[in-house]
């Protein structure tokens, strides 16, 4: 057995799983906030990337200026798309908002191919060295940067939920909006705030992803990717969102390195966490860290 190999891909598969555990963050978000299951989550992913693109490539911006002004642009974003699109949706059943969420995806997937082609664009260099020496091992800098980012931000979920304002009235909502609305809680913000802080992290994962692999709409499969991850941990479950996302990218990492020396069948890599999700939906349908939903009939 190839134990340095395995030990490459598992520490690979620990990098990726937590930057899938911040997107499946974002699916948790919206879908405590709203009851929503946002299938346009990796189309954020895949704005934030070309915006910033754009920003260093054809405003030749410097990387953290452009950086910066991406987050803006999705934050506005996120609070445009809720008032205008979804905001008119309150109160329809459920399925109709979750078809609009499909239908936002598929625009936004032709609207990226006709404003950036569809061909796949490469950012420009932003490190000095493209990979880091860790543990002997050879690790992309954007990795890196993508996995101390993604600490900073589970540790400012932790954080904002627990003790700012905002958190507070957005756990509320998400316990019940009738009662956090009599409280003076405003729905309609907190709905908007939360759509917000997830295509701003989106499209951080974006940015990072973007700048290892290319820009182009295959990013945008990360949000099915992360899928499974989100239904491993729980719908509606922070911790279970990031555990979830470990456990998925440690998952596909080992599925890659059973395949490529034993197997050879060449697609394990792809289908693993899928099979992991019918499993658990078999055996545990509201995920490791979900909650129970109890209904009288």
């Amino acid at each position: 057995m190839n134990f340095e190999l395995l030990f490459q891909l598992l520490l690979n598969g620990l990098i990726v799983g937590t930057l899938y555990g911040v997107v499946a963050m974002c699916f948790v978000l919206i879908y405590k906030s709203t009851q929503i299951v946002n299938f346009a989550q990796g189309e954020f992913l895949l704005i934030g990337a070309w915006v910033c693109y754009a920003f260093l490539v054809e405003m030749h911006m410097p990387f953290w200026m452009g950086f910066l002004f991406t987050l803006l642009f999705m934050m506005a974003f996120g609070v445009i798309l809720q008032m205008v699109v979804l905001r008119p949706m309150i109160g329809e059943p459920i399925i109709s908002v979750i078809m609009v969420t499909i239908g936002l995806s598929i625009f936004f997937q032709a609207a990226t191919k006709w404003i950036f082609g569809a061909t796949t664009a490469t950012y420009p260099q932003v490190f000095e060295t493209r990979s880091l020496n860790v543990l002997g091992m050879q690790i992309e800098t954007a990795y890196i940067m993508s996995f101390v980012i993604s600490l900073f931000i589970m540790a400012g979920f932790y954080w904002f939920f627990k003790y700012s304002k905002l958190g507070l009235a957005m756990r509320a909502t998400a316990f019940d909006q009738q009662v956090a609305q009599s409280l003076g809680i405003s729905v309609k913000t907190v709905f908007a705030m939360s759509w917000a802080i997830s295509a701003l992290v989106s499209g951080v994962a974006g940015i990072v992803i973007g700048m290892v692999n290319g820009v182009s709409s295959a990013l945008s499969v990360i949000g099915i990717k992360v899928f499974p991850a989100v239904i491993l941990g729980g719908l509606d479950s922070i911790v279970g969102a990031v555990v979830g996302g470990v456990i998925i990218g440690l998952l596909e990492n080992t599925a890659e390195f059973v395949d490529g020396q034993y197997l050879h069948w060449g697609n394990l890599f792809s289908i693993a966490p899928f099979y992991v999700l019918i499993i658990i939906l078999c055996i545990k349908p509201y995920g490791l860290f979900g909650t129970k939903d109890i209904e009288r009939v």
